[in-house]
């Protein structure tokens, strides 16, 4: 571990990861050393062996990371913003620390908690929360909690600290609560809050930007409940809190409490409604069908309508689970009562809607009753389930397809897209779909969600047959701007953004030029762009 992390400089630190990279790529007996000793994908092996793993400059920095003791090049990075931002002025240090143990929507950044980053620092200056029982709060100090509840009773159900956040709320919310040598000391932590009279429903109002933490976004109310149950995913504070008169009808816990069964469970045993919380469209999210079921058996309804967009173009569960592709989700609606013959905003009936979503074996449930289906029906679903044969046996038939297909069915080439059925996208790019076909949850093209998943193949395929990098998506950009996003917050795990970047520049879209004096952002095409740092590598190769 370096010895001097207060000493480290950002821009040194990338230079060193380059040229690591370069003494890797160079067959350096010590640059392989280093990795050995560094990566777990390259521990044990022989020189050759590492040599032949093909690592790129991500790979450099996680071993840069990992020799100043952190457990990824973001860590490090974030640690070294902290560190540049606050330099010597205490009140700074502590304000930062504590945004890096709360959500966005408590802490008022854009960023997710990093108790990591915050444990680092803790550890680099241990008297930082002295004196501050709020900070006491956060990290599960019991004995100062006790002083200070001792000294003012009414204390309890105050707010303060950097960021102004009432006792128990805070115990609740910390991301500590995710570490298992802190989870107890919360817990405690939270009895001794709740035993002293603070109130189970405290609550402050949403600082995610355009909020802020000095002015709130009213609109939205987060209880402390909502932090143990919903950010923090911990069963045994969502019941001290439940048990202590916690309102489990906050209008979020239950939503975002999905990812942990157990504190879904406890919610529903309390009284959680689940009508117009739009829990079972999000447990169909869910690729475990756990939630779900669970949810059908505390009577939710089957035939919920959807209370946003998009999922009222849906207009069912059963639809928005088809749509998913959530076979084991369909059985479970069905069964509990769905109504098989609803149809999408669109029309199409959730057999049809079945057959589009090459889903056979869901539209044989749904059958029953339903006329028989069109060429057009037939074609489309043809090239859902990769059907070749079938898809151009019809097309021979009409040839007028897919072009003359309505908007409900076109947008099918971007939804599996998203989806990751590259085979199915590229026999419908072979058939002629119209490539620019906008769909996906945030409206986007094909071209824009192969980029998004950082699926380097599908990208170049797709401009290869006549994709542009200039395509628009919802979000006002393309796929230049999603290439930007997707490399720097890196969605989809293994996902390959240098690929994609060179497939788009090897297709019209122009390099990047350096911003003198700001090396986090480039500019392209006369924007101000910010990327990965191998991304931004990859771009100004080709520097306009």
């Amino acid at each position: 571990m370096n010895p001097s992390p207060d000493r480290l400089n950002l821009d040194h630190l990338k230079k060193q990861a380059k040229e690591l990279i370069r003494l890797y790529r160079s067959r350096d007996p010590a640059a392989m050393a280093r990795f050995r000793h560094t990566l777990p994908a390259a521990a044990g092996r022989s020189d050759a062996d590492i040599a032949s793993l093909d690592l790129r400059l991500h790979d450099a920095q996680s071993c840069i990371a990992r020799e100043h003791g952190f457990a990824s090049w973001p860590d490090l990075k974030r640690y070294v913003d902290v560190q540049t931002a606050v330099r010597n002025e205490r009140a700074a240090r502590v304000r930062y620390w504590a945004q890096l143990l709360y959500s966005g929507d408590v802490s008022g950044t854009i960023n997710r908690a990093n108790p990591r980053v915050a444990l680092r620092i803790l550890t680099d200056d241990p008297e930082l929360v002295d004196g501050d029982p709020h900070l006491a709060c956060t990290i599960g100090d019991e004995s100062a909690l006790r002083r200070a509840t001792q000294a003012d009773p009414a204390w309890v159900n105050g707010s303060g600290g950097p960021l102004r956040l009432p006792p128990l709320f805070a115990v609740a919310h910390s991301s500590l609560l995710r570490v298992e040598e802190f989870r107890e000391r919360l817990h405690r932590c939270a009895q001794l809050l709740i035993a002293a009279g603070a109130d189970a429903n405290q609550h402050i109002y949403s600082r995610w930007p355009p909020g802020s933490l000095n002015a709130p976004d009213q609109r939205y109310p987060l209880s402390t409940l909502y932090g143990a149950a919903g950010s923090n995913h911990d069963p045994t504070m969502t019941k001290l809190l439940l048990e202590a008169g916690a309102d489990p009808n906050d209008g979020e816990s239950l939503y975002h409490s999905l990812g942990n069964p157990a504190c879904t469970r406890l919610l529903l045993e309390h009284g959680a409604r689940i009508a117009e919380s739009n829990a079972i469209y999000r447990a169909i999210d869910l690729e475990d069908d756990s939630a779900l079921r669970l949810l059908l058996q505390h009577g939710g309804d089957p035939n919920e309508p959807a209370r946003n967009k998009p999922l009222t173009n849906w207009g069912s569960p059963l639809a928005w689970a088809i749509y998913r592709r959530r076979p084991r989700h369909v059985k479970a609606l069905l069964e509990a009562g769905a109504d098989r013959l609803r149809p999408t905003a669109d029309g199409i009936s959730p057999y049809r809607l079945a057959l589009q979503f090459g889903l056979s074996e869901v539209a044989a449930l749904l059958r029953e009753g339903e006329p028989d289906i069109s060429d057009e029906e037939r074609f489309v679903a043809a090239c859902a389930r990769g059907d070749e044969t079938e898809a151009r046996a019809i097309r021979s038939r009409r040839p007028d397809l897919p072009a003359s297909l309505p908007p409900a069915q076109l947008r099918l080439l971007p939804d599996m897209a998203a989806a990751g059925a590259d085979d199915v996208v590229k026999l419908m790019v072979r058939l002629r779909w119209p490539i620019a076909v906008r769909g996906g949850d945030w409206d986007a093209s094909a071209l824009n969600l192969a980029v998004f998943r950082g699926d380097a193949a599908l990208t170049r395929f797709l401009l290869e047959h006549g994709a542009e990098w200039t395509e628009q998506h919802g979000h006002g950009d393309n796929a230049c701007g999603t290439l930007g996003w997707a490399s720097c917050n890196e969605p989809v795990e293994g996902g390959d953004w240098v690929g994609c970047a060179r497939a788009l520049l090897d297709h019209g879209m122009p390099g990047a030029t350096a911003i003198p004096g700001d090396p986090e952002w480039v500019m392209i095409a006369g924007t101000k762009k910010r990327f990965s740092d191998e991304v931004v590598e990859e771009l100004l190769r080709h520097e306009v």
